[in-house]
């Protein structure tokens, strides 16, 4: 019963947050539906296309959700339910939804750049690159991430030197082979709606009576391939996708897999009833365990940067300023997209909590190999014991879910990484690599950028490397209060309020550079102990870095929020 008191506790709160306060933040922002978005008026047919509402909701959640939401409030799970409930929550509404909706809300008026060119027009070029390159790092840590854990559910030990369909698949091969019709199936419903002109409902019944028949396949026949061979079509996949129109693969995609998103979601709520009621599985996590940890150390910072994407992450912001705000066709449709959406994922995270609660004592004894295994095994055993066929079933589809986030997440990041990287190399004035000329145009040229951060994503996913995750949570987060930041000196550049970003951007920061500065005195320690590898040398550059980043740009912001303040008063 506790858990079902959790979950109705989460719902109606962040309902409350996205009826009051989501409406309160687009009254002081001046959100404008007759104003014309940059979908409408750049209109290419490739990169700004203006998609149905619904559509870009599916895009959007599932670009912005990847693994995050689930692994994350599981890691953070050793503190106790109370305080990622309550930060999922809190920081959902206060924090992650401000976030994500004033990001899309400023790109959308300008021109459906990015946060680099917000940051440019209130703390200089300087101020832009040093992000952008920043930026760039943190989507190398992305698609590295997300490629090794989109190569782990499509391959298991036993697939080593296999290739083909197999029948009564494991798994990891029902999810491969789903996976791969999946990406057909997407671009099909692109041709629909798209060249055959047929309307977004009868299209989308198509799609989902074309989803339940590739589960069903799926789970009878599978595809085993080796893990490289997996992550060299991983590769390929993405490199393809952020290249061609985002109608044909992008939008019907991401929109499709959404349904799956929604499903597995409806899923997981049911469990929680059914196991409320019959007892199939009881909620095993304590209210709260301490603020200190063995594995995560500190509450203070641990919490804030483990749970990540349940509450708020820097990774939204440039989903949200470097493809959504480029299909967006009103902006009446910003707050349930920009807003909605992240305490979507903040519900989802709460799940995620719920989840791991049911097999917590096999969680902590070290059971499962990824939090996202203890996810499907904490959602399936609500509705019968371990082997059984509902078991395996669910198990199964939560799988094949988690992987859908995650290879949603990698095609999105790609493609921004195609628009940041070229950004780096143009000159005010130059709207594409045809306005560059010499080394610049070939460096900004789309087909550059996406090689090279496939290339050396897929490399470092390929590693496994356990300091990744490390690396991409401290990142992430520092992204976040960059982000607030960059809106905020906008928002008081054009004179709207911009009070409500104070404290959110501050404590993001302040817990992001002190989780990095503990970093680095643990790394100095094991350097100077002997103890240190090429793993840790990297972490302490990388995070030494970015500290410095973060000392750049709040100077930069003080010095416009200074300038600001002064000119008013004047």
């Amino acid at each position: 019963m506790t858990a079902l008191l959790i979950i109705i506790a989460a719902i109606v709160l962040l309902v409350i947050g996205y009826i009051t306060y989501g409406s309160w933040l687009a009254k002081q922002w001046g959100i404008d539906p007759s104003r014309p978005t940059p979908a409408n008026t750049r209109g290419d047919g490739v990169d700004y296309v203006p998609a149905h509402p619904a559509v870009l909701m599916g895009h959007h959640f599932s670009s912005i959700a990847g693994a995050g939401p689930i692994n994350g409030p599981i890691q953070a799970a050793v503190f106790g339910w109370v305080p990622v409930f309550l930060w999922c929550v809190v920081g959902g509404i206060f924090f992650g939804g401000l976030q994500d909706f004033g990001s899309l809300f400023a790109s959308i008026r300008h021109d459906g750049k990015s946060v680099g060119e917000i940051i440019k027009d209130t703390m200089g070029d300087r101020a832009k690159k040093l992000f952008t390159v920043f930026a760039l790092l943190v989507l190398v840590l992305v698609v590295a991430s997300f490629v090794n854990v989109v190569a782990g559910t499509f391959f298991t030990a036993d697939d080593a030197g296999q290739f083909g369909f197999v029948s009564g698949p494991t798994n990891n091969q029902t999810t491969a082979i789903i996976s791969v019709l999946f990406i057909l199936l997407a671009v099909c419903y692109g041709m629909l709606t798209n060249r055959a002109g047929m309307k977004t409902v009868p299209a989308t019944i198509i799609g989902i009576v074309g989803i339940v028949l590739i589960t069903i396949l799926g789970l009878n026949v599978g595809f085993a391939m080796g893990r490289t061979a997996w992550i060299v079509f991983i590769g390929a996949y993405i490199a393809i996708a952020s290249l061609i129109p985002v109608w044909i693969m992008l939008q019907p995609r991401d929109y499709l897999s959404s349904f799956l998103l929604y499903a597995m979601m409806a899923i997981a709520v049911f469990g929680i009833l059914y196991a409320a009621f019959s007892g199939s599985a009881s909620f095993q996590l304590p209210a709260f365990t301490g603020f200190n940890n063995e594995k995560l150390g500190f509450m203070f910072p641990a919490l804030f940067i483990t749970v990540a994407c349940g509450a708020c992450s820097g990774f939204h912001s440039l989903i949200s300023t470097g493809t959504s705000s480029k299909q967006i066709s009103s902006e009446a449709h910003a707050k349930p997209i920009g807003y909605g959406s992240m305490l979507i994922e903040s519900a989802l995270g709460v799940i995620s909590l719920i989840a791991v609660g049911m097999v917590f004592s096999k969680y902590t004894n070290g059971d499962f190999g990824s939090p996202s295994a203890a996810f499907g095994a904490g959602i399936a055993i609500m509705f019968g014991p371990e082997g059984s066929t509902q078991y395996n079933v669910i198990a199964a589809l939560l799988t094949l879910a988690v992987s859908v986030f995650a290879l949603t997440s990698l095609d999105s990041a790609t493609r921004l990484s195609r628009f940041m990287f070229s950004e780096l190399f143009l000159k005010e004035g130059e709207s594409s690599y045809k306005d560059a000329d010499g080394i610049r145009k070939f460096l900004a040229h789309p087909l550059t950028g996406t090689l090279l951060m496939v290339v050396i994503g897929c490399i470092l996913g390929g590693l496994s490397l356990s300091q990744i995750w490390g690396l991409f949570g401290a990142a992430n987060q520092l992204l976040a209060g960059i982000a607030l930041l960059a809106v905020c000196c906008w928002l008081g550049e054009v004179g709207k309020n911009n009070k409500m970003f104070y404290i959110p951007m501050c404590f993001m920061l302040v817990a992001t550079v002190t989780s990095l500065v503990m970093t680095i005195f643990k790394k100095f320690g094991m350097i100077g102990a002997g103890e240190a590898a090429w793993g840790d040398w990297f972490q302490l550059i990388f995070a030494i870095a970015m500290v410095v980043l973060a000392i750049i740009l709040v100077i930069e912001a003080v010095g416009a929020l200074k300038k600001q303040a002064a000119t008013k008063k004047a």
